[in-house]
C-alpha cells in the first residue's frame, strides 16, 4: 500500500501559417494567410519550391543518374527556450561508453549556429520543428505571447513544422495569429505583443502542418503536407499531432476541432500524393513520442515503447523516415516496422538541447529514398555552460549566432523588470521528484498556493486543492546553505508557466473518490498520473488493486472522507474542463 499526500514538507510560502510561402504582405507588413489546402485532395498539398542551397546549378553539375543528397535537421519540443537556462544532456563519453557526462546544452542562438553549420555541409537541407515549438515557455518568450520564439525560428531559417499539442494552449485563433502575424488585440503591460526591435510581429515565415486536425465540416484546418523540390526530386513532408490533444490542453482551446488517428491521416495523405502526383519520397512529422532504454544514438533502440512506435508500425511502407516529439526523449532508431524495414524514427530530447540529423539519398530516376544509404544521428547543442571541462572537450561548445543572440537579449531586457521581481521565499528546495506515493514537494507547494488563494469564503471557500503533475515544468532549487531562498517571478513562472485560472467546485465525497480513481484508469491506465494535493488532504492507494478499486482510503485533516458529504475543491481551469483524463471534474 502506498500513501499519497502524506508526510507534508514544511509549509513554504510563494505568491503563486498560415504565413505560407505564398503568403501576401499587406500594407502594414503583416502577412495575410493563404487559403488552407483541402484535406487529402490530390495535388492540394502546400508546394514549396527550392530547398536551401543547390537548385538548378547544383542539378546541372551533378553527374547524370547520381543520387540527390538531402539533409534533414529536426528538433522537437522547443517550448520557447530562448536561453540556456542551466539545461544539460546526459551523454556518453565517446572514448569510454561506460562513463557519461552532464553536458551543458541549449540556447536558441547556439541552436542557430549548429543549424547553420549543418546546412553548410549539404547541398540541400530542410529544417523541421516536430511540434511544441511554443507553449509552456519561459518568461522571455511567454511574456510576449511566444512571438520571440517565432522570430528566432525565422532567423534560423526553419522550413516547416508540425503543430504540437502546446500550439493549441491559447486556442486555434491565437495559433493562426502566430502563423500569420499581427499584434494581439489584448496586449497589456503584463503580457506584451509586437515588442520586437521594430515594434511589429510578422508571423512565421514557415508552414505549420497537420493532416489529422479537422473542423466541424470535416476540412483540415492546416495544410496536411508540404512538398519540397530537392534537386529535381519531390519530397513530401506529412504532419500529424497526437490524437489525444483534447485531453492534454484546455478543452475550450480546441472546441470545434477533431483530432483523428495519426496513422490513418498520414496514410491517406501519402496515398493521395502518390496517386495524384507520383511522389515516392515521404517523411512523416508526428508530434507523438516514446522512449527507449538505450543511448540516443543506438539504432537498435532497445526497450522501445510508446505511442509513436505503435503509430509507426501502422504507416504505409512508402514512408521513408519519421520525425517525432512530445515525450522529450532521445533516440535514433532503425525500426523494423511491418513491411517497412529499417525505418528511421528520431527524436532529440527537448528545449533546443539537441537536433536529429538525417542524411538521405534520393534516386533521381525513381524519385524514392535509397533506404540503405540513410545516415542518422543525434547531436547536442553544446554550450560549454555545464562546468565540466572534460565534457566540453568531448562535445565542443557551439558559439552563439550574434543576430539571434541580439534578438534574445532584446526580449530578456524587456522582461527583466518583471522577471527579477521577488515574489516569495523558500525554506528548502521544491522539486518534481516524486515520493513513493507520487506526490512532490513542488506539487504540494502549488496546491497549497491554490488553496490559500481560494480558502476565504468570498474567494470560493475551498477546503481542498488539487493540481496536475504535468503543470509543473521546472524545479525551485534552494540549497540548504542558502536558505531561505528568494523566489523571483521568473522562477515561479518557469515552475508553472500556464495561464490557467482557478475554479472552485462542490463535489461529494463519492465524486472525489471517483476522481482519485481516474489517476489509474482511462487515459491514465498505462501510466498513472498522480494528482498533487494541498496539505491536510491525503489518500492511500494500492498499485495491485483492480481498476476502479485502487483507492483504499482518503482523509481530510485526519477525518475519513464521507461519500455523502459535500466538499469545496479548487483546481485549475485545465483540470476543471476534464484535462489529463480527469473527467470527473
Amino acid at each position: 500500500m502506498i500513501a499519497a499526500g502524506k508526510n507534508p514538507s514544511r509549509r513554504r510560502w510563494i505568491a503563486a501559417a498560415l504565413l505560407a510561402a505564398g503568403g501576401v504582405l499587406g500594407a502594414t507588413g503583416c502577412a495575410a494567410p493563404s487559403p488552407t489546402p483541402d484535406a487529402g485532395a490530390p495535388g492540394r498539398a502546400a508546394q514549396v519550391g527550392g530547398s536551401g542551397s543547390g537548385g538548378v546549378g547544383e542539378a546541372a553539375s551533378r553527374a547524370p543518374g547520381a543520387d540527390v543528397p538531402l539533409r534533414i535537421v529536426a528538433f522537437n519540443d522547443f517550448h520557447g527556450q530562448l536561453e540556456p537556462g542551466g539545461l544539460t544532456l546526459r551523454l556518453r563519453d565517446p572514448a569510454d561508453p561506460s562513463r557519461s557526462w552532464a553536458v551543458g546544452a541549449g540556447g536558441v542562438a547556439r541552436l542557430a549556429t549548429l543549424v547553420s553549420r549543418l546546412r553548410a555541409g549539404a547541398p540541400h537541407t530542410v529544417v523541421v520543428s516536430s511540434g511544441d515549438l511554443v507553449g509552456a515557455s519561459p518568461l522571455a518568450s511567454a511574456l510576449f505571447r511566444d512571438e520571440p520564439s517565432i522570430e528566432a525560428m525565422n532567423l534560423i531559417g526553419v522550413d516547416l513544422g508540425v503543430v504540437g499539442n502546446h500550439e493549441f494552449d491559447r486556442g486555434f485563433v491565437e495559433l493562426r495569429r502566430l502563423m500569420a502575424g499581427g499584434c494581439h488585440p489584448g496586449g497589456s503591460a503584463e503580457v506584451g505583443t509586437c515588442a520586437g526591435p521594430d515594434g511589429r510581429f510578422g508571423g512565421a515565415r514557415f508552414l505549420m502542418i497537420a493532416a489529422n486536425v479537422r473542423d466541424a465540416s470535416g476540412r483540415t484546418v492546416l495544410p496536411a503536407s508540404v512538398v519540397r523540390d530537392v534537386g529535381g526530386v519531390r519530397v513530401a513532408f506529412v504532419g500529424a499531432v497526437l490524437r489525444a490533444t483534447p485531453t492534454v490542453v484546455v478543452p475550450s482551446g480546441v472546441a470545434g476541432l477533431s483530432f483523428e488517428d495519426e496513422a490513418l491521416a498520414i496514410n491517406r495523405e501519402v496515398a493521395a500524393l502518390k496517386a495524384a502526383r507520383g511522389i515516392e519520397a515521404f517523411v512523416a512529422v508526428i508530434h507523438e513520442g516514446g522512449t527507449t532504454t538505450g543511448d540516443w544514438n543506438d539504432p537498435t533502440c532497445p526497450g522501445a515503447r510508446g505511442e509513436i512506435f505503435r503509430i509507426v508500425d501502422r504507416l504505409l511502407p512508402e514512408v521513408d523516415a519519421v520525425l517525432s516529439g512530445h515525450s522529450h526523449q532521445g533516440y535514433a532508431c532503425l525500426r523494423d516496422a511491418p513491411g517497412n524495414r529499417r525505418l528511421p524514427v528520431v527524436q532529440a530530447y527537448a528545449n533546443g538541447r539537441g537536433v536529429s540529423v538525417l542524411d538521405l539519398s534520393l534516386d533521381p530516376v525513381s524519385g524514392d529514398v535509397r533506404r540503405d544509404r540513410t545516415v542518422l544521428r543525434n547531436l547536442p547543442v553544446a554550450n560549454g555552460l555545464g562546468g565540466d571541462r572534460a565534457a566540453d572537450a568531448a562535445y565542443p561548445p557551439v558559439p552563439p549566432d550574434p543576430t539571434v543572440q541580439a534578438l534574445v537579449d532584446h526580449y530578456v531586457t524587456r522582461a527583466q523588470p518583471l522577471a527579477g521581481r521577488p515574489v516569495g521565499r523558500l525554506a528548502g528546495a521544491a522539486t518534481r521528484d516524486p515520493s513513493p506515493g507520487g506526490d512532490t514537494s513542488l506539487g504540494r507547494l502549488v496546491a497549497d498556493a491554490q488553496l490559500a488563494a481560494t480558502r476565504a469564503p468570498e474567494r470560493g471557500g475551498a477546503r481542498i486543492a488539487l493540481t496536475n503533475p504535468g503543470g509543473m515544468r521546472a524545479d525551485l532549487p534552494c540549497p540548504s546553505a542558502s536558505a531561505p531562498c528568494v523566489v523571483r517571478y521568473a522562477d515561479a513562472f518557469a515552475a508553472q508557466p500556464f495561464g490557467n485560472g482557478l475554479v472552485v467546485m462542490t463535489l461529494t465525497g463519492a465524486q472525489l473518490i471517483a476522481i482519485l480513481e481516474q489517476q489509474f484508469s482511462g487515459l491514465n491506465a498505462q501510466r498513472p498520473r498522480v494528482l498533487q494535493p494541498s496539505t491536510g488532504f491525503e489518500w492511500d492507494w494500492r498499485a495491485s488493486g483492480a481498476p476502479g478499486s485502487r483507492i483504499v482510503a482518503a482523509r481530510l485533516d485526519g477525518v475519513p472522507i464521507d461519500p455523502a458529504a459535500r466538499y469545496r475543491v479548487a483546481v485549475n481551469a485545465f483540470l476543471a474542463e476534464g484535462g489529463d483524463g480527469f473527467e470527473g471534474f
